[in-house]
């Protein structure tokens, strides 16, 4: 079994062998979904671990993420119990779509560019925000003429569809919900696009309960929200009250049956607190999140300096951390940068299984968090070019091949660390030298500024130095070692 077939094929094995049901009944079923997982766990673990493409604890990491997000879509389909269109999504759009179905377009894009396409995109519609967190990522502001139009929004979620057989889509921003465009909102591309599962990064405010009630009767989308910490970090960055806010809209969509999760901003200041079992505990078991998704503050954005980033011994203390909630206390939870095992590193610039990321201006980059255009997706369209012609782009292809020279194309000891697998963030030497190479556009004036800021070029090289010395013993020792 080819190791980009999993958990696909081991989901499909299951099932067609102890159900000749129709899915819907089946998975429906709590009972069965008991004896799913139970199987499941089993033969994930089994396949992963006798799988020898890359080292064992590379496996071993995948596996336990792997069952944790069995898990979680179990509880979503326990708590979701009075929310059929939510239940129907997760079958059709999430397990049948993403997990389950054979898709006819990935064997095509196989066949024309010898890998398989990428797995989904990151798009924001919208860059206008109700908030002004410090040091946000995507430079967001109240401006409400920020968006993509309606028919583009449209097409770039159709085509991913049909090119890529991809059924999974992440909507950032800005915030989401106040995308509207000849009268269409979020709400409407999720209505229309029912084959697509919708991960929503939001910063939870404007989930009262008549929004709530939307995305329980659209279905297929899940509410990642932004948190700090607790009340005290949240507001702090976010604003006053802010906290308070996203606990009712929790508490709104508990009522309704949608599942949702967080998203965790780690900074120098919080580095310990996001990761901490106290933490986990509050928004976990007291406000019912199902996942969480951990980014460690990149200096984009409003961030001008590099003060606030975590720092190399922090992030080596959240990697531990991050290990013991994922396979002592099966938390779905994963780092953009410590969980890089479980991607098999960077996955950026619409690598196979990976994505790259769509901005509201359309200005396309790697990923949201490197900031240097080579294409816009409205001069590709005007081009009569479709989102296969982004995968061409020189840039791109550079950063791909990268990721090829220092991991997936060598011999098992000889794979790069993917505890450092941020070709921006922990290979900053490398992306310097393709930014010289390609020239990308800044997408605003603070990825201009880093490229003529000599204290930033030399403080992210000197981090990625630093990271190297504190995780490459790691590596050495607990990933690439070999079974005597």
């Amino acid at each position: 079994m080819s190791k980009e077939d999993y958990p696909k094929n081991i989901l499909s094995y299951i099932l067609s062998k102890y159900s000749n049901r129709p899915l819907e009944l089946f998975i429906s079923n709590s009972v069965v979904r008991k004896i799913i997982i139970k199987l499941f766990d089993k033969k994930i673990h089994s396949e992963l671990l006798n799988d020898s493409s890359f080292p064992k604890q590379v496996q071993e990491d995948k596996y336990y993420m792997a069952r944790n997000i069995m898990l979680a879509m179990n509880t979503a389909f326990d708590r979701a119990v009075n929310a059929p269109q939510v239940r129907k999504a997760l079958i059709n759009s999430l397990i049948r779509n993403i997990f389950i179905k054979e898709k006819k377009q990935i064997k095509k894009f196989k066949q024309q560019w010898q890998s398989n396409p990428p797995a989904f995109l990151t798009i924001a519609p919208g860059g206008s925000c109700n908030l002004k967190c410090i040091g946000c990522y995507a430079n967001s502001s109240s401006d409400s003429f920020k968006k993509l139009d309606w028919e583009t929004l449209d097409r770039i979620i159709l085509e991913k569809t049909i090119f890529w057989g991809s059924y999974f889509t992440v909507i950032t921003g800005g915030e989401p919900l106040l995308y509207k465009s000849q009268g269409k909102t979020i709400i409407d591309l999720a209505k229309k696009h029912q084959d697509n599962y919708f991960l929503m990064y939001t910063n939870g405010t404007l989930i009262d309960k008549e929004m709530a009630k939307k995305l329980a009767e659209v279905g297929n989308i899940t509410p990642a929200i932004s948190v700090e910490g607790f009340e005290k970090e949240t507001d702090e960055r976010r604003g006053k009250g802010v906290h308070k806010r996203i606990l009712q809209a929790m508490e709104n969509l508990r009522e309704v049956g949608v599942p949702f999760g967080i998203s965790l901003t780690a900074t120098k200041n919080n580095a310990e607190l996001v990761v901490s079992d106290e933490l986990i505990d509050y928004y976990f078991k007291e406000c019912g999140a199902i996942y969480g998704w951990i980014f460690q503050l990149m200096p984009i954005g409003r961030a001008d300096s590099l003060d606030l980033m975590v720092t190399p011994e922090q992030r080596l203390k959240m990697f531990k951390q991050t290990q013991h909630l994922v396979k002592d206390r099966k938390i779905f939870i994963a780092d953009f940068w410590n969980s890089g095992c479980v991607s098999d590193g960077c996955i950026s610039a619409g690598r196979s299984g990976g994505y790259f990321y769509i901005e509201w201006n359309g200005k396309i980059t790697p990923c949201v968090f490197n900031p240097y255009s080579p294409v816009n997706i409205h001069d590709i369209y005007k081009k009569g070019g479709t989102l296969n012609d982004v995968l061409k782009e020189p840039f791109f292809k550079s950063i791909r091949q990268w990721q090829k020279d220092y991991a997936l194309d060598k011999k098992l000891n000889e794979i790069g660390n993917w505890l450092t697998p941020c070709i921006i963030k922990d290979h900053y030497d490398v992306m310097k030298d393709l930014l010289d190479k390609h020239n990308p556009k800044p997408i605003d004036e603070a990825a201009q500024e880093a490229l003529n800021d000599s204290g930033y070029q030399s403080g992210l090289k000197e981090y990625g130095k630093k990271m190297a010395e504190v995780t490459d013993p790691i590596w050495e020792k607990e990933y690439l070692k070999t079974d005597d």
